[in-house]
């Protein structure tokens, strides 16, 4: 049975392009599946190509900040905005980047009483404030970042990966996007 990834009744009007076709075909030699995410959007090519451009953009091109960093960012805003399916493929990840399921556990439950780093504890703190009080950063905000080693760059990047996963979340909760099973077993 193919698991159906959200709610919402929306079907490609056209087959899957030879170029998107590979992609879900790398997925799944190198996952074992096809994200849901990806089925999700995948009704509509420019939709699926801006949201993957995007991820990958931020979630796995080199930058200063590590992926776990990436991942942990995504974890703590999902969580904030109680994201199931988020919350369930990017634990994963911590966990699995990591070595940790604990800390992948805790992070999806409550990153605050994880033992952090002085610099992942600020980099968390500002990404829960710019998801819940975003009227509310201020340079003090990003100062606190600084003293904790990061650059104006990283700031920039903490704060757009937190922004699409406060975007993503709020996509995978109005259409009800479920995870693929298969995150629950990974890395534990």
């Amino acid at each position: 049975m193919t698991e159906k990834p959200t709610a919402l009744d929306i079907e490609a009007t056209a087959p899957l392009s030879e170029k998107t076709q590979a992609y879900f075909d790398l997925c799944q030699e190198k996952l074992g599946m096809v994200p849901n995410v990806l089925k999700a959007y995948a009704f509509d090519e420019a939709k699926l190509r801006a949201f993957t451009d995007m991820y990958n953009d931020l979630m796995l091109a080199e930058c200063e900040l590590s992926k776990l960093e990436r991942e942990m960012i995504a974890v703590a805003v999902s969580s904030v905005n109680r994201c199931f399916y988020c919350l369930t493929a990017h634990g994963a990840a911590v966990r699995e980047l990591s070595g940790d399921p604990v800390l992948g556990e805790l992070m999806v439950m409550n990153y605050r009483v994880a033992d952090l780093s002085t610099r992942h504890r600020a980099m968390l703190d500002f990404a829960v404030k710019l998801t819940e009080r975003p009227a509310e950063i201020l340079d003090a905000d990003r100062q606190g970042l600084r003293d904790a080693g990061f650059t104006d760059r990283d700031i920039f990047d903490i704060a757009s990966v937190a922004a699409f996963f406060n975007m993503t979340n709020r996509v995978a909760a109005a259409t009800d996007m479920r995870p693929n099973h298969e995150y629950h077993s990974m890395a534990r």
